[in-house]
C-alpha cells in the first residue's frame, strides 16, 4: 500500500477529529470557576448547558469556538491537503460528539455543523447561500419556540437541502449522514419535545 497516497486521507481524518474534540464548553467553564459542567443541567459539554450556570458571556464563547473549530478543520485540511476537506469534516464532527478526552461523551453537534458548512464556504467549495440557511433556519426556530433543541434540528435539516439546491450532491450527501448524527445525539430532546417537558432557553434543566 502506497503511503503517499494513505497518509493524506488519514491525516486529514485525525486532523478533523483532534480539531473537533476540543472540549471548550468543559474548559471554558473550569477556568472560569464555574465547576465541571458534565454535573450540570443536562450534563452536556455545549453552549446551552453552559448557559445554565448563568454565564451568558461563556455560553457565547462556547458556541462562537465549537463553531471555530469545524471551520478551521475543513479549511485549514484543504490548505494542507487538497481535497481531504470532507474527511476532515466527518472527523471533526466525529471528535465533537465522541471525543476520546471525555470518554467518548461528546456535545451534539449543532455549533460544530455550522462551522463546518461556513469551511465549505470559505473554501470555496460551497455558496454563502448554505451557512447562510443554517443559520436563519437555526435562529428562526429558537426565536419562534425557544427550544434551543429546535434551533439545532432545524439548522441540522437545512443543510443537506441547502446543498443540494445549491447542485452540491457530494455535500448535500455529506450532510444529510451529519444531519443524522445530531438527529441522533437529540434523541432525549426529539422526546421531550414530542412530551412538551423540553425545558425553554432561559429556564433551568429542571422546569
Amino acid at each position: 500500500m502506497d503511503a503517499a497516497i494513505v497518509a493524506p486521507p488519514l491525516l486529514s481524518l485525525l486532523a478533523g477529529y483532534l480539531l473537533g474534540s476540543i472540549p471548550f464548553g468543559l474548559l471554558l467553564t473550569r477556568m472560569a470557576g464555574a465547576g465541571d459542567l458534565r454535573a450540570i443541567g443536562s450534563g452536556n459539554i455545549g453552549a446551552t448547558n453552559v448557559l445554565r450556570t448563568g454565564r451568558k458571556g461563556l455560553a457565547a464563547a462556547t458556541l462562537l469556538l465549537d463553531l471555530a473549530k469545524g471551520t478551521a478543520a475543513v479549511v485549514l485540511v484543504d490548505l494542507v491537503f487538497p481535497g481531504g476537506a470532507q474527511i476532515a469534516a466527518i472527523g471533526a464532527l466525529l471528535g465533537h460528539l465522541f471525543p476520546v478526552w471525555l470518554r467518548f461523551a461528546g456535545g451534539k453537534g449543532a455549533a460544530t455543523y455550522m462551522g463546518l458548512v461556513l469551511g465549505f464556504a470559505l473554501a470555496g467549495a460551497l455558496s454563502w447561500i448554505a451557512p447562510a440557511a443554517y443559520a436563519a433556519a437555526w435562529l428562526g426556530t429558537l426565536g419562534l419556540t425557544r427550544y434551543s433543541s429546535a434551533g439545532a434540528l432545524a439548522a441540522a435539516a437545512a443543510a443537506p437541502l441547502a446543498a443540494f439546491l445549491l447542485g452540491r450532491l457530494d455535500l448535500a450527501l455529506l450532510f444529510l449522514g451529519f444531519t443524522l448524527l445530531v438527529a441522533w445525539k437529540h434523541a432525549g430532546n426529539i422526546g421531550r419535545l414530542a412530551a412538551g417537558t423540553e425545558p425553554r432557553v432561559g429556564r433551568s434543566a429542571n422546569a
